[in-house]
């Protein structure tokens, strides 16, 4: 069988990280389907999130590994992770008990394009506080 049909017909897994390194992580609330939100994970990120079964990501802004709900508390407990055919974009069906957006949402698609326009319409209501949440000075 050839490489890339081992890959998609396959049953190892080999992810392909893009030429920064990152595959794209999707998380999506395991009970609802709801989607919650985007990120990347680097090798680091992806074997820690295996290893533990707490999402963990990469941040592109910061260059540093971010362990959701590190500063927040909301984390994201993993219960499947999902490869897709060609193994360069993973789903994480994750167990949340709060909000997942760092504005206060519980997915970070709370708005959506109106039709015909370039405006955007709210289809959610905030779930929490995000100013309780990431206060610096947390006890």
């Amino acid at each position: 069988m050839s490489a890339s049909r081992e890959i998609e017909l396959g049953t190892k897994f080999e992810p392909k990280f893009d030429a920064n390194g990152l595959i794209t992580a999707i998380s999506q609330d395991a009970e609802s389907g709801q989607i919650l939100m985007v990120a990347y994970m680097n090798a680091e990120a992806l074997d820690i999130t295996i290893k533990t079964g707490n999402a963990v990501f990469f941040s592109r802004s910061r260059q540093k590994l971010w362990r959701k709900g590190e500063e927040s508390g909301h984390v994201q407990k993993v219960r499947q992770i999902l490869v897709d055919c060609d193994q360069d974009c993973l789903i994480l069906k994750v167990k949340v008990d709060q909000g997942q957006c760092h504005v206060g949402y519980q997915s970070c698609f709370y708005r959506i394009l109106k039709p015909s326009t370039k405006e955007l319409d709210f289809i959610a209501e905030k779930v929490y506080d995000p100013q309780e949440a990431y206060k610096k000075d947390k006890k």
